[in-house]
């Protein structure tokens, strides 16, 4: 008890104690969206669902030209210096609206293309693309808003925003599927973001009056390239880390049927719910510290502020979960999804590798070490996608999860030695 009375204790919970009841909202609006989901579109459409996430995550990416954890670095920087931090904001903001101009012309007019090559000819999704079309300027200007939000150190404001997106999510998710199955299912995961515009874009004009800040008089063509690391960074994890995961979830539905590929979606969905204590976490207080921590004293106190307080908890998580795997499995999805329960070992191994892992991997954005992280990026997705077609032709559906262990596993090694000098 006296362990954790001391972790509980410590200044870290008073910024975190806010961000656990957003999470916990967060999880209990997932969970009832993954039941409407399990109930009214079943593991295949599940699997429908991850894809188009992939999809998503890519084109998120280029349409914010990787710019959000350099949105976050250095509106940190410059927020008390006012001409600065206009060039910043205008810079990306006029960059990031002419590409989403150019994407959302293009969505538009190769939907076709885009429905076959993420869903097959079998499904007609191509007005997915056009819905994606409309509401991406929404859906990135949220995105940057809150990386924005975050830079200025208002981390309460970016946790507010993210519970009321959680309950516009599950309002939005729950009408599409119950009118539309699983057309409902795909075009909730698009509209949600965009409808969260206006609730972010309320928020920061308290803090700054974004038109008066974002204005053509302010851009900067040569900060596009303090930027660029940051973009290609975060265009190699969007382009190749969907493309591995697509390519995997293809050779499941292939050897094991599109089923055993919606039970490995279900875990990751599963996955995703807990671990948003961690990613959040991690964005909204570790990463403006360690954009701005001056030398490696300074990052170590970080490292380990984070393995100390927050890693032996989610440790303590896991277990929990592993001995509730049946129990989450029937309230979140249905019967149907019960051999999902033999995922879970290997799922919560690779979890706890990847939290472990995970301060250090955002010390890359941090210090925009760009060729490590693209090394380490590429390495890790080649592991997992190797390890992947070799377990899974031995293991079947589990040889995917036990994959994602040894990938991160693997990948917490590697970065522990990188950084041992800040670590130890």
């Amino acid at each position: 008890m006296k362990f954790f009375k001391e972790i509980l204790s410590k200044p870290l919970f008073k910024a975190t104690s806010l961000n656990g009841i957003s999470i916990l909202l967060k999880v209990v609006i997932g969970f009832l969206t993954s039941k409407v989901i399990a109930v009214f579109v079943g593991p295949s459409g599940m699997a429908l669902v991850g894809n188009l996430r992939n999809f998503l995550t890519t084109t998120e990416a280029f349409a914010t030209l990787g710019f959000e954890n350099g949105v976050v670095k250095y509106v940190a920087e410059h927020k008390q210096e006012e001409e600065k931090l206009k060039q910043t904001l205008s810079t990306i903001f006029l960059s990031v609206l002419v590409v989403c101009g150019l994407l959302s012309l293009g969505l538009l007019l190769f939907s076709d293309y885009f429905n076959r090559s993420i869903f097959g000819d079998s499904y007609q999704f191509a007005f997915l693309f056009n819905a994606l079309a409309i509401a991406l300027p929404f859906y990135i200007g949220n995105i940057l808003l809150i990386a924005t939000i975050n830079g200025l150190g208002e981390y309460k404001k970016v946790i507010y925003i993210n519970s009321i997106g959680s309950c516009i999510g599950l309002v939005v998710s729950v009408l599409l599927i119950l009118k539309l199955k699983t057309e409902g299912a795909l075009l909730a995961i698009i509209l949600t973001p965009s409808l969260l515009f206006l609730v972010s874009f309320l928020s920061i004009n308290k803090e700054i009056t974004i038109f008066k800040v974002v204005h053509s008089k302010f851009y900067k063509l040569s900060f596009l390239k303090s930027l660029s690391s940051y973009s290609l960074m975060a265009l190699v994890s969007a382009v190749f880390g969907p493309m591995v995961l697509l390519a995997i979830r293809k050779n499941i539905i292939l050897t094991l049927g599109i089923e055993q590929a919606g039970f490995w979606e279900a875990i990751t969905r599963i996955s995703s719910y807990y671990f948003l204590f961690i990613t959040t976490l991690i964005g909204i207080y570790f990463l403006p510290k360690l954009a701005i921590a001056k030398d490696n004293k300074e990052t170590k106190a970080l490292f380990w502020e984070y393995y100390k307080g927050i890693l032996p908890v989610f440790i303590v998580g896991m277990i929990v979960i592993y001995f509730l795997r049946d129990f989450i499995i029937q309230i979140l999805f249905t019967k149907q999804f019960l051999p999902v329960s033999k995922l879970f070992f290997w799922q919560l191994i690779g979890d706890t590798f990847k939290a472990a892992s995970f301060i250090l991997g955002y010390q890359f954005y941090a210090k925009k070490l760009t060729k490590a992280f693209i090394f380490f990026e590429l390495f890790s997705l080649a592991v997992l996608y190797f390890s992947s077609i070799y377990f899974i032709s031995i293991f079947k559906i589990e040889g995917v999860v036990m994959a994602y262990a040894v990938t991160y596993g693997i990948y917490l090694v590697s970065l522990c030695i990188y950084f041992r000098k800040s670590l130890f």
